[in-house]
């Protein structure tokens, strides 16, 4: 499987938005969309770059849904298959199959301060959903699901460290979190409200659908 090993910044960059890759970093300072004189996208000729076509237009609207949830495009592709089978709107239930990732839930839970962090996380396994052990960071989360920490002092001691440095999180209403004992519960789906990036997602449906 391949994966991205440049610099996360210069994708914010080129997307002109944070995509929240480095977690709370990306709210200081040192953040490079913070800097004007580095906001803007990456390349030599970049100032000459204009509007660009429709398809360009579709083009950066899936890029950037990629890259915020850490997605490759094959995944992708799997997940907007998905979402074109369910009925009602395709564009709100491809962006719901992505808010139900494990790793994402963990991020939003507090428990690892980015994406990226969360399926190191998964993948240590530190992350147990209905008591049994998960390691694959895709999972999707279902209604009634209990997402725990593992029962080590380790793996405590980690996500009690997170939660300290990231601070209480703002759950949203299909999370429900117990941190005393590092405990969450899945109440319900997860809706369009719930995205938190500024994307058109009717874009990408029309993308994707050629």
């Amino acid at each position: 499987m391949g994966r991205y090993t440049g610099p996360s910044c210069r994708l914010c960059r080129r997307e002109g938005i944070k995509l929240m890759l480095k977690g709370s970093r990306c709210e200081t300072a040192k953040c490079p969309m913070e800097r004007q004189w580095r906001n803007f996208p990456p390349g030599q000729h970049s100032w000459r770059r204009g509007r660009g076509s429709e398809y360009r237009l579709r083009l950066r609207e899936k890029q950037k849904v990629k890259r915020y949830y850490g997605v490759y495009e094959k995944q992708f592709m799997k997940y907007f298959k998905r979402a074109e089978r369910t009925k009602g709107n395709t564009g709100a239930a491809l962006l719901s199959l992505l808010e139900r990732r494990l790793d994402n839930v963990v991020q939003k839970l507090g428990w690892a301060p980015s994406r990226a962090s969360a399926r190191l996380t998964v993948g240590h396994g530190h992350v147990y959903v209905n008591g049994r052990r998960v390691n694959v960071a895709s999972r999707l989360v279902r209604v009634g699901d209990r997402v725990t920490v593992k029962d080590a002092d380790r793996s405590k001691k980690l996500i009690r460290a997170r939660l300290e440095e990231i601070g209480e999180p703002h759950l949203q209403n299909w999370l429900k979190m117990d941190a005393p004992k590092l405990e969450a519960e899945v109440t319900a789906m997860p809706t369009r409200d719930d995205v938190m990036i500024p994307v058109e997602e009717q874009l990408i449906v029309e993308l994707c659908s050629q």
